[in-house]
């Protein structure tokens, strides 16, 4: 196991299983993905808005990932919780600055999530406010009013939440590319797959198509392009 956590720490993505070590570390592998924008051209994180929500689906077809190039840099090695009581430690964002973050998009709460239709998720930029918590720049479901922070692992800052969102652990490589190659923290991907059946029947066409597993590459756009209607409160 010792090992194990030694080779998470140079690249996660050699491993694809899920590991409980001894450091409090709970992380699972999943295939190595780049993100690209709707054309299919790889995304380069210096060419990311600022403060500016982004959905790609990770990792499989039907779970939406928020990915978000936040104002300054995140903090590091932040000790995070899952509602099961087990602790594992979120390094950082990626990126030039370290400012570039990715969770998954749905709320640890009762699993809202942005769908094709519209969204109550979301991150609330520095210049906006929201009723969920006394600063921005956080992310927030507008469903109970869940506030999360975006630059230290998505831990619960208010609201009904339980525990963090999971964090899709990302690769920056030398040409500036994204890369996601596994999710950190406790998911809910079991309980969304038997929460919203009739939901992703309709989007993806049956379960079959929406646990596919992503490869090769994931279609990142805006919030705003991905739900024609946003809510935030």
């Amino acid at each position: 196991m010792a090992a194990g956590t030694a080779v998470i720490a140079v690249n996660p993505s050699l491993i694809r299983n899920e590991l409980r070590a001894e450091d409090g570390r709970l992380y699972k592998t999943y295939e190595k993905t780049q993100l690209v924008d709707a054309s299919g051209a790889p995304i380069k994180a210096s060419t990311l808005a600022k403060e500016t929500s982004y959905i790609f689906n990770y990792p499989y077809a039907s779970t939406p990932c928020l990915l978000v190039n936040l104002p300054k840099a995140t903090a590091q090695k932040v000790e995070l919780e899952s509602e099961n009581k087990e602790k594992y430690l979120w390094e950082s964002g990626v990126g030039k600055d370290r400012t570039i973050v990715a969770y998954v998009a749905i709320c640890t709460h009762q699993m809202t999530h942005p769908t094709p239709n519209d969204s109550f998720f979301g991150y609330v930029p520095t210049s906006q406010k929201t009723m969920a918590y006394e600063k921005s720049g956080i992310i927030v479901c507008s469903s109970h009013l869940s506030a999360f922070d975006a630059g230290a692992g998505a831990k619960v800052l208010g609201g009904a939440a339980t525990q963090p969102l999971a964090a899709v652990v990302l690769e920056h490589a030398a040409d500036d590319t994204l890369w996601a190659v596994g999710i950190l923290g406790s998911d809910k991907f079991q309980d969304y797959f038997k929460a919203f059946r009739p939901e992703l029947k309709e989007f993806y066409g049956g379960m079959a198509e929406a646990k596919t597993l992503v490869s090769l590459s994931a279609k990142t756009v805006k919030l705003t392009e991905y739900s024609k209607e946003l809510i935030q409160y």
